[in-house]
């Protein structure tokens, strides 16, 4: 009986294949809009994490400053407390910590010949590179000799390195930073854009001292102290010491705030995951309400097919068919209609999603999770909708259904 009710749901399909199609287009576009949603949204959440991590493996930042709290402004001259003192104290007595690079940036204008390009300027230490997850494509790195005697060289990134050399190798050539020339040592290998959309590639590395003391004036104070923790186990015991190293190198009270802010990626990550998911999980709560519509068209469907076969059904249980016979009949029919919708919406789901990465250039993430739940949902939602009808045509009585005009 079983193969049977299926023919016959097959055939009455085929039989009306345009008000077949339509019936499943809410499914179809349910599942689809589900998959390419979802899809999105996970490639946004994986384009971020990406970007955070990619800032450093088990990064700490401090910052100059007091978080503001109830709208209060930082104290005057509260942004001038760090300086490298306090970097080489993080690093001589904090256990855990794998590198410190303390830095100052600034903003300047770079020439090389007729070529201008304004970038962001890094006064830093050797140790920059790796606690940023930064890479050489050619040249070499700054030196702490460099560092020592104020050397003028510097370390370019690709966007700088393409609008002042073009196809020129750039190592070894004379830029000048405020007026101040500078020897290229070192090109950094492309890192892209951030999560934020800024180019991690336009950044020009000097060695800090001579940052601070040839660039910006004679400053003694830095801006950000970046931490290297050992491993992402540590990382918040790091970040407790440093806030009692400086704390006490400070000279703070028990009751003074801090003067400076210190902050790990690894809370910021989860809390960027935690946001993206939402915004997944919401996406995908939209898309899913179409399937829902789908559901409601399938049962209007299946009742119009109930009381266009009022007499076939008499009919067939004049001739001895059961009850739950007409049930299965009419169920196998919805169910067909929620599967072969649910297959269709997630090749174009499927197809949507590399559409969208190759059109738009957005970053999508395929979850087999989403496919096979879309495809769940589909299938319950023509059963679930199917029951109403099913149930209706197998409750009809024989005899009022032959009489049935």
């Amino acid at each position: 009986m079983f193969r049977e009710s299926l023919s016959i749901a097959f055939s009455a399909l085929v039989a009306n294949k345009l008000r077949s199609i339509l019936t499943m287009l809410g499914i179809i576009i349910g599942v689809a809009a589900v998959i390419a949603m979802i899809s999105i949204g996970m490639g946004v959440r994986d384009k971020v994490q990406n970007s955070i991590a990619g800032l450093g493996s088990n990064l700490i930042m401090v910052t100059p400053g007091a978080a503001s709290s109830g709208g209060a402004r930082q104290a005057a001259g509260s942004n001038t407390k760090l300086t490298n003192k306090d970097a080489q104290a993080i690093a001589r007595e904090v256990a855990g910590v794998s590198q410190v690079a303390p830095s100052v940036s600034r903003q300047f204008q770079i020439v090389h010949g007729n070529q201008n390009w304004m970038t962001s300027v890094q006064g830093t230490t050797p140790e920059y590179l790796e606690v940023r997850n930064q890479n050489l494509q050619s040249g070499a790195n700054i030196t702490n000799q460099d560092v020592e005697t104020r050397n003028r060289v510097a370390i370019i990134g690709s966007t700088v390195a393409e609008n002042l050399f073009g196809e020129i190798s750039p190592i070894g050539q004379t830029i000048r930073i405020n007026n101040a020339p500078f020897r290229v040592v070192g090109v950094l290998e492309s890192k892209g854009q951030s999560a934020g959309g800024s180019d991690q590639d336009d950044i020009v590395i000097v060695p800090l001292t001579t940052a601070q003391e040839r660039l910006i004036m004679g400053i003694s104070h830095i801006q950000m102290i970046s931490v290297q923790a050992a491993s992402a186990e540590v990382i918040d015991q790091v970040q407790n010491d440093i806030t009692t190293l400086l704390r006490a190198r400070h000279r703070l009270a028990a009751n003074d705030d801090n003067d400076f802010t210190v902050r790990n990626l690894v809370s910021v990550m989860n809390t960027a995951a935690e946001a993206t998911g939402t915004i997944t999980l919401l996406l995908g709560n939209i898309a899913g309400i179409s399937l829902l519509v789908g559901g409601i068209g399938i049962m209007n469907i299946m009742l119009v097919s109930v009381t266009e076969r009022t007499r076939e059904i008499g009919i067939r249980k004049a001739l001895g068919a059961k009850y739950h016979n007409i049930l299965m009949q009419f169920l196998i029919e919805a169910v067909v209609i929620g599967v072969a919708g649910g297959l269709i919406g997630i090749a174009l789901g499927v197809g949507a999603s590399y559409a969208i990465s190759a059109v738009a250039g957005w970053n999508t993430v395929i979850s087999w999770l989403a496919i096979v739940a879309a495809f769940a949902f589909s299938v319950f939602i023509g059963l679930f909708f199917g029951i109403y009808p099913a149930r209706k045509a197998a409750l009809l009585d024989p005899i009022e259904a032959l009489r049935y005009e």
